[in-house]
């Protein structure tokens, strides 16, 4: 029998697909099995899993038309790599089996990003989180920075760095072409982040004393190797306060703290602590934040589409 070129129903999946996956923004579906040429790690023999998705938050306002991560100018090859948060935050349910051991769950949080491009950053580093004690309702945290590398004839990076924070239905976006964003973050063990977007400002704070785990990722010298290390067992503590005319913190609008906070850093060298910060010119800035609908400007001449878009 011949394997399904698109998504199937379950029950058709698993009839037809001797091993493979379906993957939609709303179903999750996968059979996998130890091959034997992996002699040098320990894993199972075999790994199944079925789960559905119910957003929360994708990456702006609910009932809003979702941003694009990295401004519209992402629809265009300048940037290296090319990443967009799909949903900040959702409820799945389903189960997981692991050498046959079931593990069944419902409602449990999840997030889904995409990543395209040649390679990861040069350097790098992450938080996610959307599992918070302190408030009400559901709270979703991504916060990354890096140094990504610009198109163009010469080898040319820049800083780049954003926190993204969804809370109550509102987007808290804080980005370089809206403000400032700064970090220092250890080679590994802890992550500190503040930005301010002009109407908010934000701070983030994450420590973890778990070792951590290796895992590989594309890069442009060696393909894809060994090149991260992260961990789902950080500490963190988030807060927003609205900005005060002379930059100050004003009102506390969000003060929560997680001991399931997602934390990573990749790429290097990391030699010691790396304190950065990320900010563009005010001509730049209006150019790259405007309000762009690429997506509705290229539906009216789908041949200029970039492909991937």
């Amino acid at each position: 029998m011949r394997p399904p070129t698109k998504e199937v129903p379950p029950q058709e999946f698993d009839k037809r697909v001797l091993e493979g996956f379906q993957v939609s923004p709303l179903w999750h579906q996968d059979f996998i099995r130890d091959d034997g040429s992996s002699d040098y790690v320990e894993t199972v023999k075999t790994a199944r899993w079925q789960y559905s998705t119910r957003p929360v938050y994708g990456w702006g306002n609910v009932g809003s038309t979702q941003k694009s991560t990295a401004g519209w100018l992402a629809a265009f090859p300048v940037f290296e790599p090319h990443w967009q948060i799909c949903m900040a935050g959702g409820l799945s349910t389903g189960w997981i089996e692991w050498d046959g051991e079931r593990f069944e769950f419902e409602d449990a949080p999840s997030y889904s990003e995409k990543n395209w491009g040649g390679a990861f950053p040069r350097k790098w580093f992450w938080v996610q989180c959307n599992v918070f004690e302190g408030a009400s309702g559901e709270v979703a945290l991504t916060a990354a920075g890096g140094l990504r590398q610009i198109a163009g004839p010469s080898e040319t990076f820049e800083n780049a760095a954003l926190v993204g924070v969804h809370y109550d239905g509102i987007f808290y976006e804080f980005v370089p072409w809206n403000g400032a964003v700064n970090w220092e973050v250890f080679p590994w063990g802890y992550w500190y982040m503040a930005a301010d977007n002009g109407t908010h400002l934000v701070e983030l704070e994450a420590t973890t004393k778990d070792l951590g785990t290796a895992l590989r990722a594309p890069t442009a010298e060696a393909g894809l190797a060994p090149a991260l290390k992260d961990t789902c067992f950080g500490v963190l503590k988030l807060q927003i306060w609205e900005r005060r005319y002379d930059g100050t913190k004003g009102k506390l609008i969000l003060d929560v703290t997680s001991d399931m906070a997602l934390v990573e850093v990749g790429g290097g060298p990391w030699f010691s602590t790396w304190k950065g910060k990320a900010s563009v010119p005010e001509l730049v800035s209006r150019t790259v934040g405007a309000p762009i609908d690429m997506d509705g400007i290229l539906s009216f001449a789908p041949l200029f589409k970039p492909p991937g878009l």
